[in-house]
């Protein structure tokens, strides 16, 4: 009965294991940057992916989902860089995060906005050169920003976390920052809020 049970795909009851969990979150992550699933569905389904105990609690959280999501649709780059003086750039409004992105600024801005970002990676790697400027970075929950390889040269780092919540993008800068600023906060809220009247 156990090799009728394995062909048929196995008991919905059978303990999950990490493996199972990390195929799901993949399969997840990929239809997120197809546009299959929404940013609130992704962090819902991670959540419960990264919870599940069982492999049938995984099988509902891809069943509206193709088996082969993956090969078309927004696909991360390996590298992307970023070179400028004097200016300003910004990433954002659904921008894909590579694995790795290389920031060589002076006298300018960069600014990185998570919060409708495609994440199909867990982690990113930034690698900051920077001479007199700021880099900030705009969170959600799950976006965790890890500075402690970075070598601040009279420069200031103010990091605010968004709320807690399942990890779904692990960013790590490291270089070099001088005469600068590292802000890390997450998107300001309120701005569609009436004003009482009175």
């Amino acid at each position: 009965m156990a090799g009728d049970l394995s062909r048929a795909g196995g008991p919905s009851e059978v303990r999950a294991s990490h493996a199972d969990r990390d195929q799901v979150v993949d399969v997840l992550r990929v239809a997120a940057g197809d546009g299959r699933l929404t940013l609130e569905e992704l962090e819902e389904r991670l959540e419960a992916a990264l919870s599940a105990r069982t492999v049938g609690e995984l099988a509902v959280l891809t069943v509206d989902l193709p088996e082969e999501t993956g090969g078309r649709g927004a696909e991360a780059q390996e590298v992307d860089r970023i070179e400028q003086e004097g200016s300003s750039t910004r990433r954002g409004d659904g921008w894909v995060v590579p694995r790795r992105l290389e920031i060589r600024s002076a006298w300018g801005e960069v600014t990185l906005d998570f919060t409708d970002a495609v994440i199909t990676r867990d982690t990113l790697d930034i690698e900051l050169d920077m001479r007199a400027g700021a880099l900030r970075l705009l969170t959600r929950p799950g976006v965790v920003v890890d500075t402690g390889g970075l070598v601040a040269n009279y420069s200031q780092i103010k990091a605010r976390a968004a709320a807690d919540g399942p990890v779904v993008l692990r960013v790590r800068i490291t270089g070099e920052i001088d005469y600068g600023q590292i802000v890390v906060r997450p998107p300001r809220r309120g701005f569609g809020r009436r004003s009482p009247k009175g």
